[in-house]
């Protein structure tokens, strides 16, 4: 279940870029191994991110992780929605599910991210 025309980072972020913008969430596999998401530190609209920052945190019921940006550029929005409903990062990590929407200074660095086929590939690796 990894969609094709998102881009893929190595810490299990997905990247959907349209123009200028990224809208970014977590991967199917990253909330399946977190479980249950029960709260998420969102950053705050406005705030300027490099990429590979820690922009927040996804707690659920077994653990807490870290969401890293993969891109560089200013928070457009954050999905408010989760606040009330974090469980839509389980019920539709690539979809409702979205964290942030950035406002990328270097659009180019989505061209360093893994595509669908090479995700998949990164997970089967880490597998064996």
């Amino acid at each position: 279940m990894i969609p094709e025309g998102l881009r893929y980072h190595a810490e299990h972020e997905w990247i959907r870029q349209e123009d200028r913008t990224a809208v970014l969430g977590i991967t199917h596999f990253a909330q399946d191994a977190l479980g249950d998401v029960v709260y998420l530190e969102l950053p705050k609209v406005g705030a300027e991110v490099r990429s590979g920052q820690e922009i927040g945190e996804v707690e659920s019921t077994k653990t807490t992780s870290a969401v890293y940006t993969p891109v560089s550029g200013k928070i457009l929005a954050v999905n408010e929605e989760l606040k009330d409903k974090p469980e839509l990062v389980n019920q539709d990590p690539y979809g409702k599910g979205w964290i942030v929407k950035i406002q990328m200074t270097h659009p180019s660095e989505v061209k360093q991210l893994m595509d669908a086929r090479q995700y998949g590939d990164y997970l089967k690796e880490k597998a064996d």
